[in-house]
């Protein structure tokens, strides 16, 4: 069988491309040389025809909270003694996630399952590298138990399924520290538009919001990028981003076009490059990672932090609030209404997990792959509880014991317990004693396949949690849909690169909006043409 594997972009003088190949033939791979072919993973049962996996190996990022320092081992323990099979996590850094995947691709690294983000999705879809799960989905046994069928519906490519998400997407609100405005005497409630927005930043900048006495020495917002790597783009920003979405995306009449290019785009650089300028976006913006602005943002040193920040919505509205508690700032949190100019929150496309074809035109080993990992992690019962929140009598139990306390002897100490037997209760996270386990890959607020039986009375989602994820959903917009075409996987990192580099030439550069639009217009916009006229030639065909 022909199929097509993905080489993605390693840096950002390393293009990515496609390299077909056929039967025995191995793939080249960027660096020169070839790329191995992975290996088959187990073998056939004569008798049963039955494919015995030797080992399901699952590549992840921060997603699986249950990470090395947090017990990893227990987790994968449990999970080989519900399943039956070993299961090797290989767990990659988020911030270069998509540059690793790339890597273990070209490289025929062997990979089972992979979590994708939306985008990663859309651009290694039509490439052949993952294993079309269309009938094995469609035939699982969990799938007439989807209370959410949009989530995944959304995720055909042509008719074909190359993916499966457990959860909805979810999406980003802006938290605002409810002391910085009650010190700026700023009511939350009379934030209505960007002027009223903007005047808060301004606040926050020119007063003093952390009460050290001092004025001039914070910030009004913080981020990870003005423009984040994947869908939905404008998440972290979307009071500067408002109507804009810069990407290649679908008008009303369902034709693609750029909307990088738009005067909304413009708009929204202008908007970013006044707020860099007028300092009330925090200048560590333009290279932090999440991780970063979230520790700037919750820091026990409150001096050169800011006072909103915009993230992810319900669970981490609590997690967010337990930092400030263990950082002793003070933890009430505003969750701000969508400003008019934004209108709702946007929704993301949810992340899926995948299986890695093998190319041999064999289905025998991805559907021993799929009958292990999906079936079992949807299964509303055992397995599901582990991808939902860890491992038994170490991220959660229903034994009774005497409880804990975090942050003894402090202002913010909690007990917790005691606890009956049979009740669900989350124990303490186990790399941090003082703060509590909340979930681990799956969020359960937003799972799309219910617990049963026993297993349906479990849960510890805090207020916080519940009014989080009402709040998110009460305010929300779906993405626009990621566009999947060969070649979008194929130019998708150079524009996604010289997009970047446009809103930095004016953001940090003081470089006029026109001038660095027609540059990237130079340097990608051919390739940017050419994936429109594909997607519009597809859709008229269809």
């Amino acid at each position: 069988m022909k199929r097509k594997l993905i080489a993605a972009v390693l840096t950002a003088a390393m293009a990515m491309s496609l390299v077909a190949c056929g039967g025995a033939k191995d793939a080249g791979n960027a660096g020169g040389g070839d790329a191995a072919p992975a290996p088959a993973g187990g073998s056939v049962d004569q008798a049963s025809g039955e494919f015995n996996l030797d080992k399901v190996v699952l590549v992840i990022n921060g997603t699986l909270t249950a990470n090395l320092e947090n017990r990893q081992d227990a987790f994968v323990e449990q999970w080989q003694d519900a399943v039956g099979v070993p299961l090797e996590i290989q767990q990659v850094d988020h911030s270069g996630y998509a540059d690793a995947v790339g890597r273990k691709f070209v490289g025929g690294d062997r990979m089972d399952v992979i979590l994708l983000s939306a985008d990663m999705y859309a651009q290694y879809a039509p490439t052949g590298a993952l294993w079309d799960m269309t009938e094995a989905f469609e035939n699982a046994k969990f799938h007439d138990k989807i209370k959410y069928p949009a989530v995944n519906e959304n995720l055909y490519r042509d008719g074909k399924l190359y993916g499966f998400a457990p959860a909805y997407g979810n999406g980003c609100v802006t938290y605002v520290k409810k002391a910085w405005l009650d010190n700026v005497g700023i009511d939350p409630s009379t934030i209505k538009t960007f002027d009223d927005y903007y005047a808060m930043l301004e606040a926050f900048r020119d007063g003093d919001p952390d009460g050290d006495g001092s004025t001039g020495n914070t910030f009004g917002t913080i981020a990870a990028g003005y423009i984040s790597e994947e869908a939905p783009y404008i998440n972290y920003l979307p009071e500067f981003w408002q109507d804009a979405y810069p990407a290649i995306l679908q008008d009303e009449n369902g034709k693609w076009y750029d909307g990088f290019q738009t005067d909304a785009s413009k708009a929204a650089i202008q908007r970013l490059a006044k707020g860099v300028a007028d300092k009330v976006i925090d200048p560590t913006t333009l290279t932090n990672g999440t991780k970063d602005a979230r520790e700037s943002w919750f820091s026990n040193n409150q001096t050169g932090s800011a006072g909103a920040f915009t993230y992810w919505a319900g669970t981490w509205y609590q997690t967010l609030t337990d930092n400030l508690t263990k950082n002793e700032v003070d933890p009430e949190i505003v969750e701000l209404e969508p400003i008019q100019e934004v209108g709702a929150y946007i929704n993301r496309e949810a992340p899926v997990f995948c299986i890695v074809d093998d190319g041999d035109g064999d289905n025998t080993r991805e559907q021993a792959i799929f009958d292990k990992f999906f079936e079992t992690m949807m299964d509303g019962g055992e397995v599901e509880m582990l991808w939902l929140y860890g491992a038994k009598g170490v991220h959660w139990s229903v034994d009774a014991d005497d409880g804990f306390t975090t942050n003894p002897g402090t202002e913010n100490e909690k007990v917790y317990g005691p606890y009956e037997q049979g009740q669900f209760h989350l124990l303490p996270t186990p790399n941090d004693p003082n703060s509590v386990w909340k979930k681990n890959a799956i969020d359960p607020a937003l799972v799309i396949v219910p617990l049963e039986g026993e297993y349906a009375e479990y849960s510890d989602e805090s207020s916080l949690m519940s009014e989080g994820n009402k709040f998110f959903t009460s305010h929300m917009k779906d993405a626009p849909s990621t566009p999947a075409s060969e070649l979008f996987t194929t130019y998708s990192s150079d524009i996604a690169t010289a997009r970047s580099k446009a809103i930095a030439a004016v953001v940090v550069d003081g470089k006029n909006v026109d001038e660095a639009m027609a540059d990237y217009v130079n340097e990608v916009g051919d390739k940017v043409t050419q994936i429109c006229d594909d997607l519009n030639a597809k859709a008229e065909s269809k």
